[in-house]
């Protein structure tokens, strides 16, 4: 059982933001308006802001606040699908036979977005990026919870998803829409993250089945809101025993 404490979070998708967005989401989950807004990315150079996909642009919005208030500090990225439509671009331009952009091709790979994030703050904290599957926040929870462990005062989280290219659609149902998260972690006891029971595996997965999708890192939400204090999500039991 991991045990830590949750010291600020923020989350972003097309016109949810604010904690009450976000409540009132997941009281009613639908699929966002893809046209209801972009992360805002105004705090950056109009340059460095140049250089960011929108993959990159949701976690630097989300993450970016969070970094401001506790200054450097290790970072945790994860994504299952990472850059897919970058790469898929690449992938169509080696296929015509046409030249590769040495820039394009440096920001496709994984950890591209840390690295700008390193380079953007001039933090030199360490900086891991995990491909995971579907329970890809966990995951990286573990990753910050060891390096809390490690002596780390606090660790950032980051969990982003861009909306997928349609040719990727039929093998890919876990981003029904664009989303990031961001949580930052230091050391304490009123968060819990242990594997969870088979009945409670099942409860997840039929609750899960009844709705609207909701991406795997978004489920964490009620917890995070306050409005519940244990959750199952996959293979992961999250308790929280107070804010």
């Amino acid at each position: 059982m991991m045990q830590f404490d949750i010291r600020d979070w923020r989350a972003w998708a097309p016109g949810l933001a604010t904690p009450r967005q976000w409540r009132d989401w997941h009281a009613h989950p639908a699929l966002p308006d893809m046209a209801a807004g972009q992360p805002d990315v105004s705090f950056l150079p109009a340059m460095q802001r140049r250089r960011l996909s929108p993959l990159a642009r949701m976690a630097f919005h989300v993450a970016w606040p969070l970094a401001e208030m506790q200054g450097a500090q290790p970072v945790v990225f994860c994504s299952r699908h990472g850059e897919t439509p970058r790469n898929l671009a690449l992938l169509t331009q080696l296929g015509l036979g046409e030249a590769l952009s040495p820039t394009h091709f440096s920001l496709s790979v994984h950890n591209a977005i840390i690295g700008l994030w390193s380079m953007f703050r001039g933090d030199t904290s360490e900086m891991t990026a995990l491909a995971a599957t579907s329970e890809g926040l966990e995951l990286a929870v573990m990753e910050a919870v060891l390096l809390l462990q490690a002596g780390a005062p606090s660790v950032l989280v980051i969990v982003a998803e861009e909306n997928q290219p349609e040719v990727y659609l039929p093998w890919i149902d876990d981003v029904p829409f664009a989303h990031a998260i961001a949580l930052q972690l230091v050391a304490g006891t009123r968060w819990t993250l242990e594997p969870c029971a088979s009945e409670a595996k099942k409860e997840a997965r039929e609750a899960s089945e009844s709705g609207c999708p909701v991406p795997p890192a978004l489920r964490l939400l009620p917890l995070l809101l306050g409005d519940e204090v244990s959750h199952c999500s996959g293979n992961w039991q999250w308790r929280c025993t107070g804010q």
